[in-house]
């Protein structure tokens, strides 16, 4: 980024939060600042760096790439410093909000829900969904304290603790399960082929995954539902629509109910393990360590 090495540095703590929060509003209430000053102080920011920082929207704003470039430089730096002067007068005695992310699926149907007695005690989360390497890169740039992670990061930079192994498993609704279960265990995967597949994305990617581990073959059937939300694949298939796979801890309701049945179950199905991956210094935030530490707790049970 140009012409940022004389930079005044409360312009650079009010971009980290406008960037972090997402919003001049938010970015106000973290620094104990007017919306109209933050406004203020980054339109002088962006003048002085010669680029746009952020695309105003209606509910918020979003950072450009060179606002992604520039937190990635500065929040190390400015969280150390943070950390050595102590919380600002405005946060003085409150820990600020813990940033955690992950997918969607996971954060609405577990760890919200295994988070609510400390909300219930006074911890503030503010949480983002996304794809993992989307939300680590983010985690670099210091957006978020805490992201839920389905693979484990590349390189040294970043903290990460196994979390959870999620099975997969395939299913479909009763009324496909009868006509399917006895001709998959006899005649194998091609029975399959003419059952709507309902999935993620149009790649496949879980439903391949599973072809190859279980079955042994590539999966060549194209999808009749795309979905980029797993809990509505699974409401498609518990209508009916067809067949698909899901983790098994997304539908382990459905399953124990008879709305849906798995179709096939190997000895070895696939499995994924997730990590709880942490930002250098975010444990500086007492919130984010009693977050991180009851998420590790609680997701041996999932």
């Amino acid at each position: 980024m140009e012409h940022t090495d004389h930079l005044d540095l409360n312009l650079l703590r009010t971009f980290l939060a406008v960037y972090r929060s997402g919003s001049f509003t938010g970015a106000a209430q973290l620094l104990g600042l007017s919306q109209p000053t933050v406004t203020t102080q980054m339109r002088t920011l962006e003048r002085q760096a010669g680029r746009e920082l952020f695309e105003r929207r209606p509910r918020g704003v979003v950072p450009t790439p060179v606002a992604d470039e520039l937190a990635a430089r500065i929040a190390p730096p400015l969280d150390e410093l943070a950390s050595v002067a102590g919380p600002h007068p405005a946060t003085a005695g409150r820990a600020d909000p813990v940033h955690l992310a992950g997918p969607a699926e996971l954060l609405c149907s577990r760890v919200l829900p295994a988070l609510a007695p400390l909300v219930a005690e006074g911890v503030r989360l503010r949480v983002a969904t996304g794809l993992t390497d989307h939300l680590l890169e983010e985690l670099r740039a210091g957006r978020h304290d805490l992201v839920i992670a389905t693979t484990r990061p590349r390189g040294r930079t970043l903290t990460a603790a196994p979390l959870m192994d999620e099975e997969f498993v395939l299913v479909a609704a009763p009324v496909w399960a009868g006509r399917l279960r006895e001709r998959l265990a006899a005649e194998g995967p091609s029975v399959l082929h003419p059952v709507p597949l309902v999935t993620y994305a149009e790649d496949l990617p879980i439903a391949r995954r599973y072809w190859r581990h279980v079955f042994g073959r590539r999966l060549s059937c194209p999808a009749a539902v795309t979905v980029p939300d797993l809990r509505g694949v699974l409401a498609a298939v518990v209508a009916g629509a067809g067949l698909t796979v899901l983790p098994r801890y997304l539908c382990l309701d459905e399953l124990a109910s008879g709305a849906l049945v798995p179709l096939h179950e190997p000895e070895d199905p696939p499995i994924n393990t997730g990590f709880l991956v942490q930002r250098p210094g975010s444990l500086e935030n007492p919130d984010v360590r009693r977050v991180r530490e009851r998420l590790l707790s609680v997701a041996r049970t999932w």
